[in-house]
């Protein structure tokens, strides 16, 4: 055997091509990589490349089949994988997947978990992407589902059925923030073995963490609390054991809805702040929906620790730290007042996202369900002269200066 067939054959890496053999065309494309030694970077680098390379086809081979070796970024980037290590740390789980959006997070898990003639739970109140999902999956496929409230475990018992293949909750419903029984609902999941599946977004790893209730897979819209700046758009899952881990994982990468490595990275940058910025906005939040309550044009405020919220001895189990930087209330005026309320803000964004560092404010009903016809808008708790406000890290007189003079212009059309 020859010594350059030795060479090719070996596990050793492949010596580098000697650069003064070789022309500037040629070292223009090929730069020298620093490897560091002696030192770690204080921030987790950004792997912008799509692709790695490998010494040995062997190597290369075995990578298709390994999710701990770095191939090809829809199957693995150790920027991603830092940002899945990092939220799995925090929720509590045994494994990650990163995905390009909330709903490419959503529709992942529920794709990979669902098939022909399945039938799904889920509360009454939902986010409307998901919303809209689960009744494309029952058009299409004729997924059936049941709503429930999230909050009582009997209801949930009597809706099971033996072709039941998910139950679907969110901690705070997205935007009347009832909150759900998480312990009692999962455990009825459990033991007719139907897998859970918690929207997390609204609470952050900071208020709850549902994999401790037992949830099986917790999902949140990165884009939102875990960024917190207005700068990305991700999504991610968080599963409670390996197996349920491997069986997303396969659907997903196939999928291809996965985070580009700079979006991970910028969330990475987020989730340093997380904990200074959950807590200022559930303050905050408390602080506002108190004083709103007290204003003759609002007629409901819903903040999960606000006294007289529906799910308030709930939300002191499960969210003992605070009720996150949402508000929902409604408007005396209906539809109208909703309409003059946002657009009569001047601190606060008029927007469809939440959880930034900013104060946003938006009209549900027109906007983030507007998938939903009047029956389920009221069926969800949804009414005309609703307002979702996401509270950010101003300082907090200054925001109801701003609600104040926004609610004297809504009062007019009342």
């Amino acid at each position: 055997m020859s010594d350059d067939t030795t060479a090719l054959s070996s596990t050793a890496p492949r010596p580098a091509a000697p650069t003064t053999a070789l022309r500037p065309e040629t070292l223009a494309v090929h730069p020298p990589q620093v490897r560091i030694t002696g030192s770690t970077p204080l921030g987790v680098p950004l792997h912008q490349g799509h692709v790695f390379a490998f010494d040995t086809a062997d190597a290369m081979a075995d990578a298709f089949h390994s999710p701990d070796t770095f191939l090809y970024s829809r199957l693995g980037n150790p920027t991603v994988r830092a940002l899945e290590d990092a939220v799995t740390r925090l929720e509590g789980g045994t494994a990650a997947l990163s995905f390009a959006s909330g709903m490419g997070a959503i529709n992942g898990v529920l794709l990979g978990l669902l098939s022909s003639g399945s039938h799904v739970v889920a509360q009454n109140c939902l986010y409307g992407g998901t919303y809209a999902v689960l009744t494309d999956l029952a058009e299409r496929w004729g997924v059936e589902v049941t709503h429930v409230s999230g909050t009582d475990p009997e209801e949930l018992r009597r809706a099971l059925r033996p072709e039941t293949r998910l139950l679907y909750l969110e901690t705070i419903a997205n935007p009347t923030t009832r909150v759900a029984d998480l312990p009692a609902m999962i455990a009825v999941a459990a033991e007719a073995d139907v897998p859970s599946v918690v929207d997390n977004t609204f609470a952050s790893p900071l208020l709850c963490r549902p994999i401790e209730f037992g949830a099986d897979v917790v999902i949140h819209s990165a884009t939102k609390y875990l960024a917190g700046h207005a700068d990305v758009l991700g999504g991610i899952a968080v599963f409670k054991d390996a197996e349920l881990y491997g069986r997303i994982r396969h659907y997903a990468v196939e999928q291809g809805a996965i985070t580009d490595p700079f979006a991970a990275w910028l969330t990475l940058r987020g989730l340093q702040t997380l904990p200074l910025r959950i807590e200022r906005q559930s303050a905050s939040a408390l602080d506002l929906a108190g004083r709103l309550a007290g204003h003759p044009a609002v007629a409901a405020v819903r903040h999960p620790a606000l006294a007289g919220h529906p799910d308030r001895a709930v939300a002191e189990r499960l969210l003992p730290r605070g009720g996150g930087g949402v508000v929902s209330f409604d408007l005396a005026g209906g539809r109208e007042a909703g309409r003059t309320f946002i657009e009569a803000v001047r601190v606060a964004a008029l927007t469809a996202s939440l959880g930034d560092v900013k104060t946003l404010v938006m009209h549900p009903a027109s906007t983030s369900h507007r998938q939903l016809d009047a029956a389920a808008l009221d069926v969800a708790g949804i009414g005309p002269g609703t307002v979702r406000m996401s509270t950010g890290i101003e300082h907090v007189e200054d925001l109801w200066a701003d609600l104040e003079q926004a609610l004297e212009q809504a009062a007019k059309v009342s």
